[in-house]
């Protein structure tokens, strides 16, 4: 069973399931195994941390699946060398979120390689095609990590709208089952990009502690803002901020950040102490607002295979509906 559409044909995929380029967590043996599911998984080049990248780009070099490979845009403006690298392992695309995609549109479109670009606007989504973008990502505030402030359900359709059919765009923010890839492809999206469901699969390169809170998570329980960024003396360029699960940090610092901020070489300190013994009271899980549709930790093939064939069957229903009115349900 497959799900065609514009993002499955352009990438040679079987389902229009990507995976989220989560730094560090997506390695290659997630993307290795979102990829042999019919999907494609995307490597989480994050920061550009070049001696893991290279480590992990030599084991995907080895796969016979497609792979794509994700940066964080305006931190790998400061290091471009690792996009070198990048290019070497001869991904199928690279992702580009969070800054200004042209400087490095031309070198990635002349390796043969397909841009995607991860928006949060119609602005950013003209500059993403302006720079030769093949993809659109169209990321929603629900979504785990940096994100800008507005929702899936507005921003996909926006995109939509301005892509105009020229490229694919795929959704990504509070998506976690086959109702929400449903749910996208309703909306005109061609797939879907998901981190958060990822996060908690067996392959994903994070704790098990970690992927034990999302799974304990409900709906509500994660929150929007700068404090696990300057907890980690990391802060970002406007409009983005991080979503996570509400800890015991997070509650304690909420509404002081500038205090934070007054003492953050202790707190930095202290916080990745915390981090480097797995003490997630302190350390964020990042996670987006999918948490209270997550329940367990399987493997991500499963996932993808789940995904689809719920999405396959709501569609059909669908179908089903519009062709055979008279077996609809009658109105209310």
């Amino acid at each position: 069973m497959s799900i065609d559409t514009p993002l499955t044909a352009l990438l040679g995929i079987r389902q229009p399931i990507l995976l989220a380029p989560m730094d560090v967590v997506a390695g290659a043996r997630l993307v290795t195994a979102v990829s042999a599911a019919g999907g494609l998984g995307i490597l989480g080049g994050g920061y550009g941390d070049r001696p893991w990248l290279e480590q992990e780009t030599a084991k995907l070099r080895k796969s016979t699946t497609p792979f794509g490979i994700g940066f964080i845009t305006w931190s790998m403006a400061k290091q471009p060398e690792v996009l070198d690298v990048a290019l070497a392992a001869q991904p199928r695309a690279i992702m580009l979120s969070f800054g200004d995609p042209k400087p490095f549109g031309p070198r990635i479109k002349q390796a043969g390689a397909r841009l995607i670009c991860q928006v949060q606007d119609e602005e950013m989504a003209q500059d993403a095609l302006d720079a030769g973008a093949d993809v659109l990502v169209a990321q929603g505030t629900e979504a785990g990590g940096h994100g800008a402030s507005r929702t899936t359900l507005d921003v996909v359709p926006a995109i939509v709208d301005l892509a105009a059919g020229r490229v694919p765009v795929v959704a990504a923010g509070g998506i976690a089952d086959g109702r929400g890839l449903a749910a996208m492809l309703m909306l005109g999206a061609s797939g879907v990009l998901l981190g958060t469901r990822f996060y908690a699969s067996q392959e994903a390169e994070i704790a098990d502690e970690a992927k034990r809170r999302v799974c304990a998570a409900k709906s509500g329980e994660t929150v929007r803002g700068i404090v696990f960024d300057l907890s980690r003396n990391n802060v970002w360029p406007a409009p983005f901020n991080g979503r996570c699960l509400v800890n015991d940090h997070v509650q304690r610092w909420t509404g002081r950040e500038v205090e934070l901020l007054q003492n953050v070489k202790k707190v930095a300190a202290d916080y990745a102490e915390a981090k480097a013994r797995g003490d997630f009271d302190v350390a964020a899980v990042i996670a987006g607002e999918a948490v209270g549709l997550i329940h367990d930790v399987p493997p991500a093939a499963e996932i993808v295979d789940r995904i689809t064939l719920e999405a396959e069957q709501i569609l059909r229903g669908r179908r089903n509906s519009v062709l055979n009115p008279a077996q609809a349900p009658a109105p209310a």
